[in-house]
């Protein structure tokens, strides 16, 4: 399975233009799954009130790009519910069958915790035959959460880390793939947002080994995700099997 991901230099707070600028990114571009940062349709902003998605304008453009390019999409948005704001990632096939997760770790350091309501839910889709686990961001900082319980065989991460902690990003997700015997993608977004913090390039796809085997061209980085690679890999190396056993409470 291909996956390919937008390193976007996302404009703060202008939904249409973003939309916009990811259909011409990704115009040329034939993939399984397309992946797009955190808050890709307005920018890890903290006024939820203002910017989140009270008709589902996001999920909406999700939907259309997913028909057009007989592909998967997957990205997070601000959303409101019931009075409520959520840091929502969408998994969106091409049959219009939507998935979602909500963050569950917000990153209180920004204040993100005092604005969006958590997720309680961990959530694993099947897409075509590989069972991918979502996470947005700050997630990463939390292995026992993303623990592989023989599950997934796959982890997304979409986020908006900034570069003065990007070493940080790097080193943890080449640990959740090794610790999980699983193919991790972290897309990272780009570019300067609405609160100065700049953002480099950091997106990133290793093998359950901490092997990387992303691509970059342009503005997409991308991936082959080889089931019976990472089968073979588990066969040989059963580390899970002598994983500790716990229950998650959330």
């Amino acid at each position: 399975m291909k996956i390919a991901g937008l390193n976007l230099d996302i404009v703060w707070k202008d939904k249409n233009e973003n939309f916009q600028f990811i259909e011409r990114e990704i115009a040329n571009t034939e993939a399984d799954l397309f992946l797009l940062p955190e808050m890709f349709s307005t920018g890890f902003c903290m006024d939820a009130a203002e910017v989140s998605d009270k008709y589902e304008e996001s999920l909406t453009f999700l939907k259309k790009i997913s028909k057009e390019k007989n592909a998967a999409v997957c990205g997070s948005a601000s959303v409101e519910e019931d009075g409520h704001f959520y840091n929502r990632m969408y998994f969106v096939q091409p049959d219009s069958a939507v998935n979602f997760y909500d963050k569950r770790h917000l990153f209180s350091f920004s204040g993100e915790d005092k604005v969006y309501t958590p997720g309680k839910e961990r959530v694993i889709v099947n897409y075509r035959g590989i069972r991918i686990l979502l996470q947005v961001c700050y997630d990463l900082r939390f292995p026992v959460f993303a623990r592989n319980n023989n599950d997934y065989d796959a982890i997304l991460y979409v986020a908006n880390w900034p570069e003065k902690r990007v070493s940080a990003w790097e080193h943890l997700l080449k640990a959740r793939a090794i610790e999980n015997l699983a193919f991790v993608f972290g897309l990272n977004r780009i570019g300067t947002d609405g609160n100065n913090l700049f953002y480099k390039e950091s997106s990133h796809c290793f093998f359950a080994d901490g092997t990387e085997i992303s691509e970059k061209m342009g503005n997409i980085v991308s991936a082959e995700l080889d089931l019976t690679e990472l089968k073979d890999f588990r066969s040989h190396f059963q580390f899970l099997n002598d994983r500790d056993s716990f229950s998650l409470e959330v």
